[in-house]
C-alpha cells in the first residue's frame, strides 16, 4: 500500500487547481464578451432585442447552474454531436456568467442620469459615440466592483463541473481521498485552496466599493 504524504495531496491539487484558474478566466472573458453585446443589443433597442435579453437572463438567473451542466453536456449529444466536459462546462459557464453580467452592466448603465444622454446627443453624437465617450466610462466606474466580485462566484461555480467528469479542483479532491482514504485532510486543502483564490478577490471587490464611493 502507498503512502500519500501531506505534500502529495497538495501537489496534485495544485495541478488541478490550475483547471479551475484556466477555466474560471474563459468563462469570465467569454461571458463578458457576451454579455457587452446582450447589453449593447437592448439599450439599443432593436426589434425584440429586450424581450429576448430579459428572457436569457431570467432563464440563466432562475434555474441552478448545476441543471445547466448537465443540459449543455447531455442535451447537445441529442443532437448526435460528441462533446468532451471541457467544452460543455465552457460554454455552460459563459452563458450562465454573461446572464449575470449583462443585467450587472445593465444597472451600471442606467445609474447614469437621462440628462447625461441628452447632452451626448446635443452634440451630434450617434448611438455608438455616446455609449463610447459619454455612458460607457461613467458606467464602467460604477460596474468595476460587483463585476469582480462576481468572480468569486464564477470561481465557486467551477465546482460543479465535476458532475459531467471534468478534472479540476473538486475533482481531483474527490479522486484524490478515494485513494488516499483521507477525506477530511483532502477536502480540507481543498476548501483551503478555493478560499486563497476567492478571498483576495472578495478583498479587492470590496475596496473597489469603497473607492469609487
Amino acid at each position: 500500500m502507498v503512502d500519500f504524504t501531506l505534500w502529495d495531496i497538495v501537489r496534485n491539487l495544485l495541478l488541478a487547481a490550475r483547471w479551475t484558474v484556466v477555466l474560471s478566466l474563459i468563462a469570465f472573458v467569454g461571458g463578458g464578451l457576451v454579455g457587452l453585446l446582450l447589453l449593447i443589443a437592448r439599450i439599443a433597442r432593436l426589434p425584440g432585442a429586450e424581450r429576448f435579453v430579459a428572457g436569457y437572463v431570467q432563464v440563466f438567473q432562475g434555474t441552478p447552474l448545476l441543471m445547466q451542466l448537465f443540459l449543455a453536456y447531455f442535451g447537445i449529444g441529442l443532437f448526435g454531436i460528441n462533446v468532451s466536459p471541457w467544452v460543455s462546462v465552457t460554454l455552460a459557464l459563459t452563458l450562465y456568467t454573461s446572464a449575470f453580467l449583462t443585467e450587472i452592466w445593465r444597472g451600471c448603465v442606467a445609474a447614469i442620469p437621462k440628462g447625461q444622454w441628452e447632452a451626448a446627443q446635443s452634440l451630434a453624437m450617434n448611438f455608438g459615440e455616446q455609449l463610447q465617450h459619454v455612458i460607457f466610462p461613467q458606467a464602467l466606474r460604477i460596474a468595476i466592483p460587483p463585476t469582480v466580485g462576481f468572480l468569486v462566484q464564477v470561481i465557486k461555480g467551477t465546482a460543479l463541473a465535476s458532475v459531467v467528469g471534468f478534472v479540476e479542483l473538486t475533482r481531483a479532491g474527490n479522486m484524490i481521498s478515494n485513494v488516499t482514504y483521507a477525506p477530511f485532510t483532502v477536502f480540507a486543502c481543498v476548501a483551503l485552496m478555493y478560499f486563497v483564490l476567492c478571498y483576495p478577490i472578495s478583498l479587492y471587490a470590496k475596496f473597489l466599493e469603497r473607492k469609487t464611493r
